[in-house]
């Protein structure tokens, strides 16, 4: 963990990008030139393909097909109709070997899976932050309605996950349901905690997050915190995710730049922290948006390139069809 935040950082002072406020620069010569020079400054024309964008538009067209009606089994359906295997990783792709192993293809194409779905998150990733980059659009689409935005994530991350690793989701879902109507970021969080165990794990790193918020060295002692824990754990992430938002509530780029800069698992909460800041302000700067020029790349089987605005019409209105029936 400290030597993969210290190579980031190195890479950061580099490029001249620290305090990090905008996308990651380009440095020739690195592993990034080779894997990541798409998704830097001055090289992005869209958003890049990646596990997280995956699964935000998996939990529309599910929620599109499914609404309410959702359930585990119509997520492993779509897993197998959609997901390909190589985008998936940890909790995610145990879960996919079994319904491989034991589901497909009549599963896939209808059926019911004819065994325990609960197998599926009987593995070591179980508490693994998988679940948590699932559960944006849940409470995207239930504006006002913090229970139900986590009921939905929980469905969802059950196919996976278990214990920390299925709060960790319900807590995101509940808070960006919301954060459209709170005071502040800080009542908001407060709130959503009610969806999370007082004595879950979970419950303590929200804790420590808001404990720290405003420290400039809170990422360090978070980092500290959880020494023993996984980069990709839900605990450490989760903790950052707070401490980044309840430090720069005014501040979009200082929230996502100080987030990634903090390292463990950058792109997720990045994804997240700008997910939710945005939620709350509901106008994020031109800047960030701009260069993706409206397009967004999933890897997703016959979906390829979406187009943004398309995107948020159908996620408007999958949050009008559930204010409906809810």
């Amino acid at each position: 963990m400290r030597e993969g935040h210290a190579a980031l950082t190195r890479y950061l002072e580099n490029a001249g990008a620290l305090p990090l406020r905008d996308y990651v620069p380009l440095v020739e010569g690195t592993l990034v030139e080779r894997v990541g020079r798409a998704s830097c400054r001055g090289h992005l024309t869209r958003s890049e393909p990646d596990d997280d964008i995956n699964y935000t538009v998996l939990a529309l067209v599910l929620l599109e097909e499914q609404g309410l009606e959702l359930r585990t089994a119509d997520v492993a359906r779509a897993w197998l109709r959609f997901l390909p295997a190589g985008m998936t990783f940890t909790a995610e792709r145990a879960a996919y070997r079994i319904l491989l192993e034991r589901g497909h293809p009549f599963f896939a194409q209808g059926g019911e899976p004819g065994f325990d779905l609960a197998e599926c998150s009987d593995n070591e990733w179980n508490d693994w932050i998988g679940a948590q980059i699932r559960a944006d659009l849940y409470g995207w689409v239930c504006p006002g309605r913090p229970e139900l935005a986590a009921d939905l994530a929980r469905r969802d991350a059950a196919l996976s996950h278990r214990g920390d690793g299925v709060h960790g989701p319900a807590f995101v879902a509940a808070l960006g349901a919301l954060l459209p109507d709170a005071t502040s970021l800080e009542h908001a969080v407060e709130s959503a905690l009610a969806e999370v165990p007082a004595e879950s794990g979970a419950a303590a790193a929200i804790q420590l997050g808001r404990a720290r918020a405003g420290d400039p060295e809170g990422a360090d002692r978070i980092r500290e915190h959880y020494t023993d824990l996984s980069p990709v754990h839900t605990l450490n992430n989760l903790a950052l995710v707070v401490w980044a938002l309840l430090t720069h509530p005014e501040d979009y780029g200082a929230a996502i730049g100080d987030v990634v800069a903090a390292g463990l698992d950058t792109d997720c909460n990045g994804a997240t922290v700008g997910g939710l800041w945005g939620l709350h302000k509901s106008q994020i700067p031109e800047s960030w948006t701009a260069p993706w020029c409206g397009r967004v790349a999933v890897t997703l089987a016959g979906m390829g390139e979406l187009q943004l605005d398309e995107l948020v019409e159908r996620t408007v209105g999958v949050a009008e069809k559930i204010a409906r029936l809810a």
